[in-house]
Order: structure tokens, then sequence, then C-alpha cells
């Protein structure tokens, strides 16, 4: 298959690339009519191209300047209605869970036996202490935007009583709760801990919300990641995802872009489509905030893909970002999140987080995602906080797997069949990662552990 007139390889059915005339060493090897790397000699037509003949062009700093492709917002279609639970704020969940979260990590068993007593789930996490400036300050910061998740029926929040991240502060950083169905205990404080837990369960179980009322996709939040990529992620399931953005958008809806590391070599193609200069800015310095994060560990910022990527096709950081692109579709891109931040504006939002997948997710979440949207070309069980819905980029995977995976994009690509299936999930059909029982979360770290 070429992707592209412009292209100089194909790639075939091994997921693989092959070249569809010689290549002279140094010479671009183009695919997505962009640039994956260079040629380290020459390549005869037909040869298979990957890391034996292929190196990364990223180990040259870029220069960016706003050059906005005419590119416009989706017209408006009108949006369909589903079933969700309204909350008091006014904000919609698409699933009504209880939540225990724990404010550090010491009370991670307490947090497990409370939410497997009332059937919720326990976000629990390492931290909340013992960490220093940024570190600390993401913790807390993530896990107040979780508590505020409209996804939550109701929370429990627990801590220790010693942590820096003290209940007094997270209070403050939660905000007005006034519209929240939440509680808070520290299991220092007197008395039986799981008892008392037990009891502030049972407040919020009278409180939650119980039924579902119409709402309007136009409300719905959606993260957009890829995981386990393989050579067709790019062509089938990203793609398909890409054109469900659109179709959300379209609808008054929002989409979420994040894995900021995946978009090395492929960022131009978002930065001319922000919606003004001061969006590119915005996108420039989420871009260059995380190669500088790369030098200051001395790390290069192209050491991706992984072997499972490789082994699928996929052989340089720009191969597998001008794939991983393409789920953000062709609308423009309205704002730019810092990791940790909310989602505040209608249409496609860059959000600054890494590429690993379980920390991507739960950025996503925190932002306000009420479910992710995951491609995979390998295969993965991962479980996120917020439904996540598990797309395949091929039919092999969809049939070995199929209860880790919801969709085959190989076999049906069909937005409107597509976009059917996600307003379900939302509507509450469990997504297959749902099935597993469980939730997890996992938080960006950077520095210092005490």
């Amino acid at each position: 298959m070429i992707i592209n007139p412009a292209d100089n390889v194909e790639v075939r059915g091994d997921g693989h690339k092959y070249a569809l005339r010689g290549i002279a060493a140094g010479e671009n090897v183009v695919k997505y009519g962009m640039p994956i790397g260079r040629a380290t000699r020459d390549i005869a037509a037909g040869e298979h191209v990957h890391v034996h003949n292929l190196r990364t062009g990223l180990d040259v700093r870029a220069e960016y300047r706003y050059e906005p492709s005419a590119v416009e917002r989706p017209a408006p279609v009108e949006a369909p209605q589903f079933p969700a639970y309204r909350r008091p704020d006014g904000r919609i969940g698409v699933r009504n869970d209880i939540w225990v979260v724990p404010t550090v990590g010491c009370v991670n068993g307490l947090v497990r036996r409370l939410a497997a007593s009332c059937g919720g789930f326990a976000l629990t996490h390492p931290y909340g202490c013992s960490q220093l400036g940024g570190d600390h300050e993401r913790t807390a910061g993530l896990l107040a935007a979780l508590c505020r998740h409209p996804n939550a029926g109701g929370v429990l929040v627990v801590g220790l009583g010693c942590e820096n991240n003290t209940l007094e502060s997270f209070r403050c950083r939660i905000g007005d709760t006034a519209a929240l169905n939440i509680r808070f205990m520290l299991a220092q404080d007197d008395g039986d801990e799981f008892e008392t837990g037990r009891r502030l369960i049972g407040e919020l179980e009278a409180n939650r919300v119980t039924e579902r009322t119409p709402a309007s996709v136009s409300e719905l939040v959606v993260g957009l990641k890829c995981g386990g990529s393989d050579g067709f992620s790019g062509m089938t399931a990203n793609p398909l995802v890409g054109r469900f953005s659109d179709w959300l958008i379209a609808r008054g809806g929002s989409t979420v872009l994040t894995e900021v590391p995946e978009m090395f070599g492929a960022e131009k193609l978002l930065m001319n489509r922000c919606r003004d200069e001061a969006t590119f800015s915005r996108c420039v310095r989420m871009i260059e905030d995380f190669k500088d994060y790369y030098a200051r560990h001395g790390q290069p910022c192209y050491e991706n893909p992984s072997p499972g990527n490789k082994a699928g096709g996929i052989s340089t950081l720009e191969d597998k970002s001008l794939g991983c692109v393409q789920k953000g579709g062709s609308s423009p891109v309205v704002d730019v999140l810092d990791y940790g931040a909310q989602v505040k504006e209608k249409g496609l939002t860059l959000l600054s987080g890494p590429g690993n997948d379980p920390v991507a997710v739960t950025a996503l979440a925190a932002a306000g995602c009420h479910l992710v949207l995951f491609t995979t070309g390998r295969g993965t069980p991962f479980v996120g906080v917020v439904p996540t819905v598990k797309i395949a980029s091929n039919t092999a995977l969809a049939r070995s797997k199929p209860h880790w995976i919801d969709w085959d994009a190989m076999a049906r690509p069909e937005v409107d069949d597509f976009a059917a299936a996600v307003v379900s999930v939302a509507a509450g059909l469990p997504a297959s990662n749902e099935c597993a029982g469980d939730r997890e979360i996992a938080i960006f770290k950077d520095g210092v552990t005490l």
C-alpha cells in the first residue's frame, strides 16, 4: 500500500516498508508524504527499509515558524443524544463509580479494602510524600483533578495524616466541593479507620445520582491515545480515530491529543493547524519543554520506537509520530494545555504528557476526558481510570485477543459505525478493559524522591 503519492516506500502485508525505487545513501525516506529519516546506505528498489538501513533525522533541533494551513473547523452537524449521569454542577458523567483516592501511597492497602467492600475502585499510586517541587505539585494537582471527574458518582479521599500532601492543602486544591459528592478521612484519626471509611462510603452511595438522563454528544470529551503500535497503526486505526475526532467536533464535542514525544517529527503538522499564533506559541513551548526535559537527563529525544514497534514495522520516531498524529484528524487545534490542566475549549486540544500508556491515559482522564480511544497494533490489556476503548490496527490482533479489543479498524473502517459504537460505550456498554474489574492510574515523575 502506498499511503501518499510523494512516498518512496510502500507498506506490505507484514506492516513493513519496502522501497518503491532506488534510494541513495543520505536521501530522505518518505512515508505519509513526509521524511521519516535518512537512508544510511544505498537501498535498491523492492528492498526492505528498516532500522538496518534507515536512521532518524531528529538529531538536528528543528526551528518553527507559524505557517497556518487552510484548515476549517468541521461544519456543524446536529448532535445525537445518549443517556448520561447529570451532575449537580451541570456536567455529565458516563459512569457512576465510587472512587477511593489516597492522598499518599502509604494508605493504598486500606484504600483497596474500602473500594472492594463497595464494588468501587481504588486509584492507588506510590506518591503524595517524599516528593519535591514540580513532582509534588504534579501529584497533588492530578489527584485533585481526578476527584472532580464527572465519571465518579462519589469520591472518598483517604489521607494518612503525616504526609506532605496534607488533607487540608488537598481540599484547597480541589476547590469548591458543594456540587461534588465527596468525603474526606484521615487514617491516623482515632477509631477504626475501615469502619469510618465504610460509613462515609455509605453516605456517598446514598447521595449518588442513580439514573441516566438525556445528554448531547456535544458534551462529550474524548481522549486520543495509541500504544503498542505497528506498521498499520498510522494507516487503519489512527486515521479512523482521526475521522471520529472530526465527527465529534462537528457535533460540538471535544477531543484531546497527548503523547508529546510521539509528536516529534510530525509537530509542524499540528502547529500549522493552530487556530491562531498564540495557540501556535503554546504548542511550540510544549514541544520545546519536552525536548528540554530529555536534554536535562542527558537523553536524545529520538530513542523511540520500542522493540515491539520495530517488530511491527515502525523504524524511526518520525515514522511513529506521523502515524500517531493521525488520531488528531484534520480539525484546527483550539488549545494547548499543561499536564494536569483541564479542557476549556470545544474542539481539538493538545495536552502535554509523555507517551507512556498509563501516565498518558491518566493525564487525559484528569483533563476531563469521559473515555479514551486507544489504538494498538500489538495489543495491551492496560486498564485506564475511564473507559478505554481498544481499537486494533489489524484483524489478526482483533481475532487473537477479542477480550482486549473493542473494534477492528482494518475490517471496519466506517466512521459512522465506529462513532455509534463509541456513543454506546458512553451510554453504558462496558468497554473490554472495564470487564477486568479494575482501574489504574499513573503519575508523571521527574525529580528527587526523599
